[in-house]
């Protein structure tokens, strides 16, 4: 557990607005990629980060690229970025902050269903590294976001310098409820009442979700970016959650392999771990370090920002920039092997 006291969260003043109170960099890395038309029903006071459009594997991906300094490349798969607004806000500040929609998510294109799959998101990943020529980044993942994410970043591990999972997972799913989660959630039916009735994103904008500290104005810019199409999408991802046991190989052999020796934290809500992933976790990577949120749910980067984003920060330049334990960089670290 990091020294980092979970239930002191700060909330900004309400007279302030959100660049005002976080100090938002005026100018940012340029990203590769064409400007985006931000839509009607996503405010600047509300997404305060311009993005762009990033043509990868047939698929327009809106990507942010916002802050300068140690690269973080933030992955979540479901959804779309707004659930890392709180996160990016706080640590854009002194890092180089980039995530992106997954296809058919978000502000991304959207692709019939049946090409939906977390190997097209893991693909998507890899494009964004290519793309912006990332180089020694932070991965933080969540969600299917950890399948996609490290299976992405496998194809170049000499690249990542650490991992942060919050709320995630990265292997074959096994036992019978938590398989039998993923077959019902991924369902055509449920998918059908999603796409109609919306019950999925409108849970997920509750404080159960992400909607602790969201304000009206959010609630709706983030219920807008998960429409119909979106939803489809949604259920897509956690039906091939199920099957897609070449990208399981594929992440195992690179986190028995390159990845094994990386600095590493997980961070998840006390209320959210019913399958136990956070001691999965620690198996794989025996140095990491394990925070919990104190009632925080399945987003804990939404119910506790502050706390999530300065353990981030503290995590990162104690571990990645320096090696809190061997007293060398992990640059140096990784070389040695």
């Amino acid at each position: 557990m990091l020294p980092i006291d979970a239930r002191r969260e700060q909330t900004r003043a309400p007279e302030q607005t959100r660049e005002e109170a976080f100090d938002i960099p005026a100018s940012s890395e340029p990203a590769r990629g064409s400007a985006a038309r931000r839509p009607a029903w996503l405010p600047h006071d509300v997404w305060p980060f311009e993005t762009t459009t990033i043509r990868v594997g047939g698929c327009d991906l809106s990507m942010t690229d916002v802050g300068r300094g140690p690269i973080l490349l933030f992955v979540h798969t479901g959804l779309w970025s707004f659930i890392w607004r709180d996160l990016l806000l706080r640590l854009s500040q002194e890092y180089r902050c980039v995530c992106f929609d997954s296809p058919g998510t978000g502000l991304s294109s959207r692709l019939p269903t049946s090409e939906i799959t977390l190997e097209a998101a893991a693909s998507s990943v890899a494009g964004i590294i290519r793309s912006l020529d990332l180089r020694d980044y932070a991965l933080v993942v969540h969600d299917l976001g950890g399948i996609a994410g490290i299976a992405g970043a496998s194809e170049m591990p000499q690249r990542v310098r650490g991992l942060v999972a919050v709320n995630a997972f990265a292997w074959r799913p096994t036992g019978r409820i938590f398989r039998a989660a993923l077959a019902f959630f991924g369902s055509s039916p449920v998918r059908e009442l999603d796409a109609l009735t919306g019950i999925v994103p409108r849970i997920t904008a509750t404080a159960f979700g992400i909607g602790r500290h969201l304000d009206a104005a959010a609630r709706r810019a983030f219920l807008a970016g998960v429409e119909p199409g979106a939803r489809r999408a949604f259920h897509a991802y956690l039906r091939d959650a199920r099957r897609c046991d070449p990208l399981y190989e594929q992440i195992g052999l690179s986190l028995a392999g390159p990845l094994q020796r990386l600095p590493a934290l997980t961070i998840f809500g006390e209320r959210n771990d019913p399958f136990g992933f956070q001691a999965r976790w620690k198996t794989i990577f025996p140095r990491a370090e394990q925070l919990v949120i104190p009632r925080g749910n399945h987003f804990p980067m939404c119910d506790a920002p502050e706390t999530v984003a300065q353990a981030i920060d503290s995590w990162y330049k104690r571990r990645v920039t320096l090696d809190g334990t061997s007293g060398t960089t992990y640059r140096e670290y990784s070389r040695a092997e």
